[in-house]
């Protein structure tokens, strides 16, 4: 027969194998420490904790909007700007339109993202993998998310500009807004003519647009 102990650490390994997964999961590995500020030498390197001060944990880069492209401006908040938010598994972006501005459908590969509005009427929504668009005018002090992955979409639609707070549970959502990535990545513009029924010109003005020339 078998020692008692053997039997409880099979039962114990059947158990922690076979058990449904944790219905809680972050988006980026659990910090193993409080703060990691990476050292200006090396990125991988912490700075020593005597060398922080308060100023170290405090960002002001998002209480204006950023420059303007189509009406549109965006402004991230990730380590890259603010090192205070390494290693902790979230990051922002402020977003600001103008009349009629749109934030073109994109999704976050990495990231679940709620988004806060701070001010104006915004058209907001995004379209889950059955293809079914959820979406409606949403305005200051409403809050809506953005599930992981999935295609998302903002318009300003009122008659004022209006500013959205987003927030990532990642340190670095990654973002792919879909008219660049179509038509200003290379994909070879047949395959984009028969997935869109569109012509050859059509094609070309569009990559044209987004930063692509036309490519025999």
């Amino acid at each position: 027969m078998f020692p008692k102990t053997t039997v409880m650490l099979v039962i114990i390994f059947i158990f922690q194998t076979t058990r449904l997964p944790s219905p809680v999961s972050g988006s980026d590995p659990d910090p193993i420490q409080d703060y990691c500020l990476p050292s200006h030498h090396n990125t991988h390197q912490c700075k020593n904790s005597s060398s922080l001060t308060v100023d170290d944990f405090i960002f002001s880069g998002i209480k204006h909007p950023g420059n303007f492209t189509n009406k549109f401006s965006g402004v991230p908040v990730s380590a890259a700007v603010f090192p205070a938010l390494n290693t902790l598994g979230m990051s922002l972006v402020r977003a600001d339109f103008e009349v009629g501005g749109i934030n073109v459908p994109h999704y976050h590969p990495r990231a679940t993202e709620v988004a806060y509005v701070l001010e104006g009427k915004v058209y907001s929504g995004f379209v889950d993998t059955n293809n079914k668009v959820f979406a409606r005018v949403i305005e200051k002090g409403d809050v809506m998310v953005f599930p992981r992955g999935v295609l998302h979409f903002q318009m300003n639609v009122g008659d004022s500009p209006a500013a959205i707070l987003g927030s990532f549970d990642s340190q670095n959502p990654g973002s792919v807004k879909l008219p660049v990535a179509l038509f200003g990545s290379g994909i070879n513009d047949e395959l984009l003519e028969k997935a869109f029924g569109l012509k050859s010109k059509e094609i070309s003005k569009l990559k044209k647009r987004f930063g692509i020339g036309h490519e025999d």
